[in-house]
Order: C-alpha cells, then sequence, then structure tokens
C-alpha cells in the first residue's frame, strides 16, 4: 500500500464530501477509492470514516490522522516542487482556487493569457464556492470574496464586491417597489443556498442576514438564481458581479441599494512559505492588476 497516495486520497474524500465527487476530480472508480481508504484503515486498526448515505463523519482519530496527513503532503509537496526547480524557473503544476461564476468569468480569461506565455506551467483551476484549505496545501493560491478570519495566510487585496437585491421588471410591477427592508415580507423571494462565498450578506447595520420573504426557490447555483429572478419568480440577494449582466440588460432591476452593507473586501491569498515557488510569484504579478480592473468595472456597473 502507498501511504502517501492514500493519505492524498483520503484528503480529496473529506475535501470533495464524498467518495464520488473525489472520484470525478481523480478520475478513478469509486470502488478504487474506497478501497485505497480501507486498506488504510485496516493497516492502522481503527476506523477513519463513517460513510453514511448522506454524509461522511471523521472519527476522533480520523480527524486526528487527516490533521498529520495535510501536514505530511504539503511537506512533500514543498520538497517536490524546490526539487523540481520551481524556486527558480516558472514551472510545475499550480492549483488556483475561486468561487465558481467568478472563476469563471474573471480567473478563467486570466489563466488562458498567464498558460499563453508560460509553457512550462500547467493550471489547475479549481471552481468551487467552498473555501480550500490553503495551509494544508489545498491549492497554490486562492481568490476569496469576503472579509477574512484571523489567520497566517498572506492575503493581497484585490478590491470590493457589493451584496445587492434585484428583482425582474414584471415582478415590481406586481407588487410594486418595495422601499425598505421591511417591505420584503411576505413577497416570493428565490435563495442561493450556499454561503455567497465567504460572506454573510446584512441590509444595512443590524439587518436580518437575509432579505425577509417567502422562499419560492432554494438553488445552489447563481446562474439559476439570476434566471429565476429574470422570469419573475422572486426577489433574490446575490454578489455584484452574479447580477451585473442582468443588470445591464434590464432584466432586472437593483432594489433597496441604500440600505446595502458594506461591499465585501476581495482577496487573493497564498500560505506563508518560506520562499514563493516562481509560479506562484509570476501568477500573482501577472493577475493582480487584471483582477482589480475587473472588480473596478463591477464596481462601476460595467
Amino acid at each position: 500500500m502507498d501511504r502517501l497516495e492514500a493519505m492524498s486520497l483520503l484528503i480529496d474524500v473529506m475535501d470533495a464530501g464524498s467518495f464520488s465527487a473525489a472520484a470525478r476530480k481523480r478520475a478513478v472508480p469509486v470502488a478504487t477509492l474506497t478501497r485505497k481508504i480501507g486498506q488504510l484503515e485496516q493497516h492502522l486498526g481503527v476506523v477513519l470514516v463513517i460513510r453514511s448515505t448522506r454524509r461522511l463523519v471523521l472519527t476522533d482519530a480520523g480527524q486526528r490522522y487527516l490533521a498529520a496527513a495535510r501536514q505530511i503532503i504539503a511537506q512533500v509537496n514543498e520538497v517536490e516542487r524546490e526539487a523540481a526547480g520551481e524556486f527558480v524557473e516558472p514551472t510545475g503544476r499550480l492549483v488556483v482556487s475561486a468561487p465558481r461564476m467568478f472563476g469563471r468569468l474573471h480567473v478563467l480569461p486570466i489563466v488562458t493569457d498567464f498558460l499563453q506565455q508560460h509553457e512550462g506551467i500547467t493550471v489547475d483551476l479549481q471552481l468551487i464556492d467552498a473555501n480550500v484549505d490553503l495551509a494544508a496545501g489545498a491549492a497554490d493560491l486562492a481568490v476569496r470574496i469576503g472579509a477574512l478570519p484571523d489567520s497566517s495566510l498572506i492575503g493581497t487585496r484585490l478590491g470590493r464586491m457589493r451584496s445587492v437585491i434585484v428583482a425582474s421588471p414584471d415582478f415590481l410591477d406586481q407588487y410594486a417597489v418595495p422601499q425598505c427592508p421591511d417591505d420584503l415580507a411576505g413577497l416570493p423571494s428565490i435563495i442561493l443556498n450556499i454561503p455567497l462565498a465567504g460572506t454573510t450578506p446584512r441590509l444595512g447595520a443590524g439587518g436580518p442576514s437575509w432579505p425577509a420573504g417567502k422562499a419560492r426557490l432554494l438553488v445552489s447555483g447563481a446562474e439559476a438564481a439570476i434566471a429565476a429572478a429574470e422570469a419573475g419568480l422572486g426577489f433574490v440577494q446575490l454578489l455584484h458581479y452574479q447580477a451585473i449582466d442582468a443588470l445591464n440588460a434590464g432584466r432586472v432591476r437593483l432594489l433597496l441599494d441604500s440600505f446595502e452593507a458594506n461591499p465585501a473586501p476581495v482577496h487573493i491569498l497564498h500560505a506563508p512559505l518560506t520562499q514563493l515557488p516562481q509560479k506562484i510569484r509570476r501568477f500573482l504579478d501577472f493577475a493582480g492588476d487584471r483582477l482589480r480592473a475587473s472588480l473596478l468595472a463591477i464596481e462601476r456597473g460595467n
């Protein structure tokens, strides 16, 4: 049994939240992952993961083992990067994490241009709305929208992002334009049923964590949420970039903008490595100004 491989597989399974999701990422059969994690448990003589039809739960031993495995894999990766010359030349695999929709719209074009200039680098662009564990080596860089908790991560400020409430003109013709947050009470609403990229949207100081309303639809993707709003199903709260095309085209209208809380900061983060590989330095230099320009254009409504 390859214990380093088994550690990596365990990390992937827990980060993905299921064996099937990790298998898709690894492009291997689910049965292979299940068998290798089982072999690891048999080797250790303990159960690491409790499987159920709904979720995976780490045992106490599993939590301790996973934390140690993350540190070991991160150390091995750093040693391999140094041996491969990544601290001298921009080469190797660069893992970049970003919120799903923001990454597709604003990070992917930058990655495309970056790869055209750096033939020795391969980018693994992970578009996921959950925050990855940078300190444990789950990614080299991550774009995050929202206030950062106290941590040892190194952040470069890129800009800021509003949280907005929108609804279609037809919806507003039917229900009238809300003049204050209380006017949302009882109105049909659409809920984006995921964390908004690390933010907790609020309507003004001390306001509710989600606008009061009668939930008609819960969705796990911003594209579906804005499409439902355009169809007049209800009002929805989104990050500004998620609604900007529909706003500019007049398919939805902005509501209660005078009650918005302060915009959330946007950063690009990396772990506090003693020495940054050249591939990370190059991408930070390449992407920083472009992402700032994208965020400024969104803020201006372009």
